[in-house]
């Protein structure tokens, strides 16, 4: 498995030491390929720079955008990226809690507002994705009481296997019977339930594609096209300049993907069954916004989970996607559900917590090789295939890459060597949005670098308004910033 080392396996006694800030001259800068503009799909990018989805938790618990969303968006903007993606956005119109929607026409006004603010504090020049996705229901993991009371269907074969272990509990009537069963240790009960029954108790009920039992499950390739092509038309009629599939990590589109679908229906079970859905997608998504508006998705190099897919099978989806007309694959690793740790009762899983959690965000405390350009090589091998297989007339989606990258010297190793077209960096840019501007201008050394310390991460995990320790450690009492809803902690950086 390609770096499948977590943060407990192998854990380095020290921390990776930051790559050193080799930062450029103004006049180095002008003459580096990271500065360079590169055409992708119908838009011209004046640069190579990359800030890709993150979630704040900003968003009204109806999806709407906020004044805070707002500000978010345009402080990265003054940044001057060459691409900002907007945060996962719902293509459903259901309940989601704090998470942005375009499931609607009523939220078009909102992000409206997001794409002119963009556009101002950039001065034209930043380029406004918006990363669309579909995400099944998870519920947070239940008290055993209430869970053996409420949801635990009892039957025979129950009996049968609580009968080997504790004969006199096996005769007990079934309300008492479901309460023995509530006191039992994890370890009796693994024994006990199948498992996923097991795995509903410990980390809580989470649908998955495989759920064929479901009538909405097994009608997610109908469903899912045309919801998926109906929210582009909505972010092409506000005024993105394109749009990003999200075809990564714990979501629907990612578990179509998988090696662990094994779908009987034609949308599971081999390669060409699981690309399926994906490339449907593509095509309603193409019919709805037309040839010419920009087209991507963000994918997996691999998953990191046992029995999930890895670099060889995302290079023949990159493939497919590359034929299928996409513009950009932005690559990403692992961050599964299948992997994560058990979550403490009355919260829902989160799945950044295992090991393919830790290869999707690596800490300076992630095992050998360390966590700088950790990912690169999925992209490097994604972007070899695409263009070894492609002809030379075929046009090939540009590979974005992510991961660590916080330096110069980095970001420019990997384009000077073809490893990727597009430098990708979320956790440095939420240190300070201004990193790359910065780098252009010669101003590196007042760059405020990250310590990929997941500090970050950790309020992601609770659900609170993503900020940045660095900003944190800044804030005085009294200063006229936005505060988070602790009133402890800045909504924007300085």
């Amino acid at each position: 498995m390609d770096g499948s080392l977590g943060e407990g396996e192998g854990r380095p006694k020290t921390p990776w030491p930051l790559p050193p800030g080799d930062w450029p001259s103004r006049e180095e800068a002008r003459k580096a390929l990271l500065f360079q503009p590169i055409q992708m799909g119908s838009l011209t990018l004046h640069r190579r720079t990359w800030v890709p989805a993150m979630v704040p938790w900003r968003a009204t618990e109806e999806g709407f955008v906020t004044e805070a969303n707002i500000d978010w968006y345009g402080r990265f903007a003054r940044g001057r990226p060459a691409v900002l993606v907007l945060e996962a956005t719902g293509i459903r119109d259901i309940p989601s809690g704090p998470l942005l929607r375009i499931s609607h026409d009523r939220f078009l006004p909102g992000l409206a507002r997001i794409v002119e603010r963009v556009r101002k504090e950039s001065g034209g020049e930043t380029k406004l994705l918006i990363q669309i996705l579909d995400f099944l229901r998870i519920r947070r993991r239940p008290v055993p009481r209430v869970y053996f009371e409420r949801f635990f269907e009892l039957k025979r074969c129950h009996r049968e296997r609580i009968r080997a272990l504790a004969p006199k509990a096996a005769a007990l009537p079934e309300g008492e019977l479901r309460r023995w069963l509530a006191a039992q240790t994890q370890d009796r009960l693994s024994s006990i339930l199948d498992p996923r029954e097991f795995q509903d108790l410990v980390y809580g009920a989470r649908e998955n594609v495989g759920d064929l039992q479901f009538p909405w499950i097994r009608d997610l390739p109908q469903s899912l096209p045309p919801l998926f092509a109906r929210a582009a038309a909505r972010a092409r009629e506000v005024g993105f300049d394109g749009v990003e599939l999200h075809y990564a990590h714990a979501y629907t589109m990612a578990q179509f993907l998988s090696r662990t679908n094994q779908r009987d229906d034609g949308y599971g079970g081999s390669p060409q069954a699981r690309l399926r859905l994906p490339l449907e997608v593509i095509a309603a998504v193409r019919s709805e916004v037309g040839e010419d508006y920009t087209l991507g998705c963000r994918m997996l190099g691999d998953e990191v989970i046992p029995g999930g897919s890895r670099i060889q099978d995302a290079c023949d989806y990159a493939e497919a996607f590359a034929r299928a007309g996409l513009h950009f694959l932005s690559i990403s690793k692992g961050g599964k559900f299948e992997d994560a740790k058990p979550p403490r009762i009355g919260e829902a899983a989160y799945p950044y917590t295992g090991p393919s959690g830790h290869e999707c965000m690596p800490t300076t405390r992630i095992a050998a090789p360390g966590p700088w350009s950790r990912n690169v090589p999925l992209a490097a091998s994604i972007r070899k295939q695409i263009h070894a297989k492609l002809s030379p007339q075929q046009p090939k989606p540009l590979v974005v890459t992510a991961g660590g990258i916080c330096s110069f010297s980095q970001a420019e190793t990997i384009l000077q060597t073809e490893q990727a077209d597009l430098i990708a960096s979320a956790r440095q840019s939420l240190a300070d949005p201004d990193w790359f501007l910065k780098m252009e201008q010669g101003q590196g050394p007042s760059i405020r670098r990250c310590t990929f310390t997941n500090y970050c991460e950790g309020l992601d995990r609770r659900h609170k308004e993503v900020t940045c320790k660095l900003w944190d450690r800044l804030f005085k009492p009294g200063d006229p910033v936005p505060l988070s809803r602790d009133q402890k902690r800045r909504l924007l950086p300085p």
